[in-house]
């Protein structure tokens, strides 16, 4: 189980978190970023599983005290954020991370779900600690990325019956990322539909999928954050 802390923005602004530790003192650092739910139970255990990884992990409260299970309230939500706000909370969630994350203090991984997955790529663009992003079938339509500052490597997950980020979505976002010297690893799941990996949902769970997708984010985690220099 994690604890509740508070960060603060460069602002001076507080907002809440969540964070997960491993047994080990010190180890690599990851950021997990909710769906539009909000930072919901679920987005919580993300967090426990991945302490129990190995993997300290933070998962901060971009909605500031709101949840919701209702898909309208929720649209509402998403839309409603501020962007340039939102880049705030994230970099307070990078450094506080960064601090905690003493044995590799130089890179943390980042992981987002739907509109988390967009945000995530979109810290990657902003925030040179990141060292490697994956990301569950991401979208925000007010989330614009420049891809030519995403320096890190990108693990997409996407699903084949998403109506709402389609494999062709996917395959373009992979080609975009690829064409400014983004190293990808991208998957497309057969028969997954979006949100595949939310146990919470047993109407769009797909078990192989988010098995087979735990697995490659761990080894990209793994990868990419076992020593402060590996290389890319």
């Amino acid at each position: 189980m994690g604890i509740e802390l508070d960060l603060v923005t460069t602002t001076g602004a507080k907002f809440k978190a969540y964070l997960a530790a491993p047994k080990e003192p010190s180890a690599p650092g990851v950021i997990v970023l909710q769906e539009w739910w909000g930072l919901v139970p679920h987005i919580r255990a993300v967090c426990d599983r991945l302490a129990a990884a190995g993997f300290f992990a933070l998962a901060p409260d971009l909605y500031h005290g709101e949840t919701t299970k209702s898909p309208d309230d929720a649209e509402r939500l998403m839309m409603a954020m501020d962007i340039k706000s939102t880049a705030l909370d994230l970099h307070a969630a990078v450094r506080q991370l960064t601090a905690a994350n003493r044995a590799f203090p130089e890179k943390i991984g980042i992981v987002g779900f739907c509109m988390g997955g967009q945000l995530a790529l979109y810290a990657a663009s902003q925030f040179s600690e990141v060292g490697v992003c994956v990301d569950f079938y991401g979208i925000h339509p007010k989330v614009r990325i420049d891809y030519t500052r995403v320096r890190c490597p990108v693990v997409g997950l996407f699903a084949e019956k998403d109506a709402f980020v389609t494999p062709e979505v996917a395959k373009k976002l992979e080609s975009d990322l690829k064409s400014y010297g983004v190293q990808t690893d991208f998957t497309v799941f057969p028969g997954a539909s979006h949100a595949f990996f939310n146990d919470t949902r047993p109407e769009v769970y797909n078990k192989e999928a988010a098995d087979k997708a735990w697995d490659k984010m761990i080894a990209a985690f793994r990868r990419h954050l076992s020593q402060p220099s590996s290389p890319v």
